[in-house]
């Protein structure tokens, strides 16, 4: 299956966590929290502007990128677990 993001959306593959801790402690899967980077797997045509221009996305297929706790819409595709969010609710990029 493949999901083309519309408008100003993109879809974001969310990176794992370290399974350990700096002192050496493993976390468990249930006391993790959820991942706030991403990487961004496929960005929409931008949004509408409302003298009817499109305007361009910040984001590109590529970024790695910094994103709020709960943002964005759970989704699965082929199995894989992807994050399908407003490019609003994305806070940075990291170079």
């Amino acid at each position: 299956m493949n999901v083309r993001p519309l408008q100003d959306r993109v879809l974001v593959k969310a990176l794992e966590q370290k399974e350990t801790e700096k002192g050496g402690i493993i976390i468990p899967d249930t006391a993790k929290e959820k991942p706030m980077e991403g990487k961004i797997i496929a960005v929409g045509n931008g949004k509408l502007s409302e003298n009817g221009k499109r305007l361009p996305l910040e984001v590109k297929k590529g970024n790695k990128v910094i994103f709020g706790k709960y943002a964005g819409t759970e989704i699965k595709v082929d199995g894989e677990e992807l994050l399908l969010m407003r490019e609003d609710d994305i806070q940075g990029i990291i170079d």
